[in-house]
């Protein structure tokens, strides 16, 4: 009743009249008029007004946007590097390498590769080695890559000339000693200006070769042969004065499109059964370069996911934050809130009032989040990561921080709804 209302005036004045808390009743009836269409400006400025307290609140949805924004980033980065790692290779590449951790009975050989050649799915096959070598120019030494390699292998590994020339069947035939060196193994023996080095002379395996190639930049090309860091030889000379049997020989073929990459596999198994009847197809593993492409794209698809579901977490934590605050102000503001539905406030006035505080918090918290990501994105670089912004990453970053505000909100705003306003206006 209006005595009862009077006598716990919520308002501090000089003189507790009924003239005075009626012009009060009157105050708060324009209050609630407004509110119903400046919801946001008044939570705006509830929120100012506890700015510090409002700023640790969005700490951990400013924490958790980021990371979304960033994680996407890594995520969209990691797959792009996949993709320019594989796209200096055809998907239709077809390995057939030595079995690993097994004792190879009959090793494969040049005649493999050219019966392999030979199949009606596939365009080129040819063998090549692979391993390590010892290189020196002047007092500069170095054990890098050491491949045997016919002239197929360029092509079949699309692989770019910068300087010079590649081998020849003629070299392979006379076993002449010449190389054709990656750019990171140039610019180790050579030095940071290591274009003009055809015609210069390294010494391999104590032999002494004539470099007549420099290749461009590639990347990982080759079944993990690391391309830029080697010297390619011809085959013969590979086999018979540098590598010897110390390793297994390898093919690499190409289909004729994507569909038959599956039945040129069988075949080619096939071609080794027939040829190494000791042993057959088993020892060797013969895998396309396609499945290895879907596979790292699948890693890289996975650790994004899983580093969204960590930002996503650290979203809940601040939600957490969101909601202690909210039940703090609602204790806070309870006579206020008491006042506002005895002059006629309804309850989802009230409700949509706090809810509204709530997931501006969350919003705010969501953008400077965001923001803060964008311009954390360099440093990646430094962990040898590469991040490429979004507008994915973006969007989850603010959809995350508004659902987070909402969600945790609403209990909060709820409670504040059902209060009583004659034991709202007697909290003390």
């Amino acid at each position: 009743n209006k005595a009862t209302f009077l006598s716990r005036c919520p308002f501090k004045v000089e003189k507790r009249n009924q003239t005075t808390c009626i012009h009060h009743i009157y105050q708060m009836k324009d209050i609630i008029f407004w509110l119903k269409f400046l919801n946001i400006f008044y939570a705006t400025l509830m929120i100012w007004g506890n700015k510090f307290r409002a700023f640790l609140t969005t700490l951990g949805v400013i924490v958790g946007a980021a990371t979304i924004v960033l994680v996407v980033a890594v995520g969209k980065g990691g797959e792009a590097q996949v993709a320019e790692q594989f796209s200096k290779l055809n998907v239709g590449t077809i390995f057939v390498m030595p079995m690993n951790g097994q004792k190879i009975v009959s090793p494969l050989n040049k005649e493999d590769a050219r019966m392999i050649g030979e199949l009606p799915t596939i365009v080129a096959a040819t063998a090549y080695l692979s391993g390590k070598g010892n290189m020196t120019y002047a007092d500069v030494s170095y054990q890098g890559g050491l491949i045997g390699a016919l002239p197929e292998f360029q092509p079949l590994n699309n692989l770019k000339l910068q300087k010079g020339n590649f081998i020849t069947e003629q070299d392979d035939k006379d076993r002449k000693r010449l190389a054709v060196i990656g750019t990171d193994l140039a610019e180790t023996l050579f030095g940071a200006d290591a274009t003009n080095i055809v015609g210069e002379y390294i010494t391999i395996n104590n032999r002494k070769f004539e470099i007549i190639g420099l290749l461009a930049r590639v990347g990982d090309s080759t079944g993990g042969i690391n391309i830029d860091d080697s010297a390619i030889v011809p085959y013969e000379v590979a086999q018979k004065y540098l590598l010897g049997s110390q390793v297994n020989p390898r093919i690499i073929a190409l289909a004729n499109n994507l569909e038959n990459v599956p039945s040129a596999m069988k075949e080619i198994s096939s071609v080794l059964n027939t040829n190494h009847r000791i042993g057959g197809s088993s020892q060797f593993n013969i895998r396309d370069a396609g499945s290895r492409l879907a596979a790292a794209q699948s890693t890289a698809k996975t650790m994004s996911v899983l580093l969204i579901i960590v930002a996503i977490i650290v979203l809940i934590v601040g939600g957490i934050g969101i909601m202690n605050v909210m039940f703090v102000t609602v204790k806070e503001r309870t006579r206020e809130i008491g006042t506002l539905k005895a002059i006629g406030a309804k309850r989802k006035e009230i409700l949509r009032q706090f809810l509204l505080e709530s997931v501006l918090i969350s919003f705010v918290g969501g953008i400077l989040g965001v923001v803060l990501g964008i311009i954390a994105m360099p440093l990646t670089a430094y962990f040898d990561l590469k991040a490429v912004p979004s507008a994915a990453g973006v969007f989850l970053g603010i959809i995350f921080s508004l659902v987070t505000g909402t969600f945790f909100g609403y209990y909060p705003a709820m409670k504040a709804a059902r209060l009583h306003p004659i034991e709202a206006l007697r909290y003390e």
